[in-house]
């Protein structure tokens, strides 16, 4: 016999204070279930974009860029601002990073990086800059 049963016999819980206890631990249920979901969701959004900051810096990017300060070249979120809501920025950031180029950001020219970079990594790295 479950603790709401004694309640219930006992005279202390009616039907519906009983109704009410249940609706109370279901929505606790609930927001316990979605927060862990959410928790879940951010945990694999955090661990991609480590991934992804990883393959940039494996890939020589870090060295003249940062996710937050300009360096030599801008930062990262500086470019997905000035691209935000451009629909063709993928493919145009792909192509400057594959061919390199100057006078965007300033006079320092960012050097071609493929083929020493593959082309599905600087697509995965643009994508990542894009959506920061």
């Amino acid at each position: 016999m479950s603790a709401i049963d004694h309640l219930q016999m006992s005279g202390m819980m009616c039907d519906t204070d009983l109704f009410k206890f249940y609706m109370i631990i279901q929505g606790d249920s609930m927001k316990a279930l979605l927060l862990t979901v959410a928790v879940a969701g951010s945990l694999m959004v955090a661990g991609q974009a480590s991934a992804n900051q990883a393959l940039a810096q494996k890939s020589g990017c870090l060295a003249c860029h940062s996710v937050d300060k300009k360096v030599l070249g801008p930062a990262y979120k500086d470019v997905a601002a000035k691209y935000k809501g451009d629909a063709g920025a993928e493919a145009k950031l792909v192509a400057k990073v594959k061919a390199g180029g100057s006078g965007v950001w300033g006079p320092m020219p960012m050097p071609a990086n493929s083929p020493q970079v593959k082309d599905e990594d600087i697509k995965t790295i643009v994508k990542w800059i894009l959506s920061l």
